[in-house]
């Protein structure tokens, strides 16, 4: 990654997700968010589906690929991972989400 797209992504608080097909310390495909810098008891936070986790290694939130891909709704496990690890983040920062979310 380009040094001037790392200084703007991580020049406040970044609430970020994606996708991981597994590898290294990750067994299997993943969906995984984290937080950076990340706040103090992000970790801890209950997040959503109770099949996430956090994983210590890697610092992110994981949710296995499989659950959202045998679930009844898909989109909608996947949604409230995305949405409560945005959440943990927001709480544990103590971010103004006014000021960073549009309506």
């Amino acid at each position: 990654m380009a040094r001037f797209v790392d200084v703007e992504a991580y020049s406040h608080e970044v609430s970020s997700c994606g996708f991981w097909p597994g590898g290294g310390p990750v067994n299997g495909p993943v969906f995984y968010a984290y937080a950076y810098p990340e706040p103090n008891g992000f970790k801890d936070c209950p997040v959503q589906p109770s099949e996430a986790f956090y994983h210590t290694g890697m610092g992110d939130f994981m949710l296995p690929y499989d659950v959202v891909r045998t679930a009844k709704s898909p989109d909608d496990v996947l949604l409230s991972f995305l949405q409560s690890t945005y959440e943990a983040a927001e709480i544990c920062g103590n971010w103004d989400r006014q000021a960073l979310e549009r309506q």
